[in-house]
């Protein structure tokens, strides 16, 4: 299994999202210390409320922070945790996977999502009740783009003629979908590379306009259904595992637990594993880095 770390988010707006570390001083500790991949989430237009009350987080355009990313490492991989795809013309999010990608020699995966909520859509111009139309109109443009060859696309707010995309990264970009609907599942199964399940309370899935998935045994079911559904391909498709006891924080107790629970996620069909948490500071940043690490990877991966 493999583990990916997000880049901590501040929730609210009293702390600055460089307090808990300034990503290129991360992303080398992450690499040094034997984690597998590093990721950015998004929010370009978030709500003053949204982010004030403290449901809300701060973010960096993630593929900017990635590009950075690029530069600084070789081998960790780079993923979007998620990009929100119906904020951008399928064209320009596909240039900008594309550029990562190039940019860090293959090693960029992009996670998708169809966004939730409304006030960014109307923010950016973008209408809500099209995101699905609009999701899966990037999903067909994308790999075109990505080929490298003349392709025409005929979609809901452009049309495309007889255009080609150079420089071509070479392949076609792993996609991992985010969120727990049945359509995601759907799309995943037939048209992605991977898998991001949302876990937590019934609170989180209501804000984030997605089927509730409360515990691991919910998600073992899903990904069982989204393996069959897969058919030849149920092998091929990553599935990725948030981890929410924040007891591990404290990376030298209980490591018999969190190991157990770490082989429970694998045993459902998980292959990778994420973490976010919100550090305060680039010390407790790079604490839990290097921390989690020692316990946990290297001779001691599961």
């Amino acid at each position: 299994m493999k583990y990916l770390i997000q880049h901590p988010e501040p929730i609210g707006i009293e702390r600055d999202l460089f307090d808990a570390g300034n990503v290129v001083t991360v992303a080398k500790a992450v690499e040094a210390a034997g984690w597998d991949g590093v990721a950015f989430t998004e929010h370009p237009a978030p709500g003053y409320r949204w982010l004030a009350e403290g449901g809300g987080h701060q973010t960096l355009d993630p593929f900017v922070a990635l590009g950075a990313v690029a530069a600084v490492t070789e081998r960790i991989s780079l993923l979007t945790y998620l990009a929100v795809a119906p904020y951008r013309n399928p064209l320009l999010l596909a240039k900008a996977a594309a550029t990562v990608d190039m940019l860090s020699n293959g090693r960029f995966i992009l996670g998708l999502g169809t966004g939730y909520l409304k006030g960014e859509f109307f923010a950016l111009g973008v209408d809500f009740d099209e995101r699905n139309a609009l999701f899966d109109e990037a999903l067909d443009v994308m790999p075109l783009h990505w080929s490298g060859e003349k392709f025409s696309y005929e979609g809901t707010h452009f049309n495309a003629r007889d255009l080609v995309a150079r420089p071509s990264p070479k392949r076609t970009i792993p996609i991992w979908i985010g969120g727990n609907s049945k359509l995601t599942r759907r799309r995943v199964a037939s048209r992605a590379q991977g898998w991001m399940p949302m876990s937590g309370p019934p609170e989180m899935a209501t804000t984030t306009r997605t089927a509730h998935l409360g515990d691991l045994d919910a998600i073992g079911t899903a990904v069982r259904d989204l393996k069959d559904q897969a058919g030849d391909r149920a092998d091929e498709i990553d599935v990725m595992v948030l981890y929410t006891d924040d007891s591990i924080l404290d990376t030298t107790a209980d490591v018999e637990r969190h190991r157990d629970a770490l082989g429970q996620i694998a045993e459902i069909g998980a292959t990778w594993v994420s973490f976010a948490w919100d550090f305060s500071t680039e010390l407790e940043t790079l604490a839990f880095v290097e921390g989690f690490a020692a316990t946990y990877l290297g001779s001691n991966r599961i």
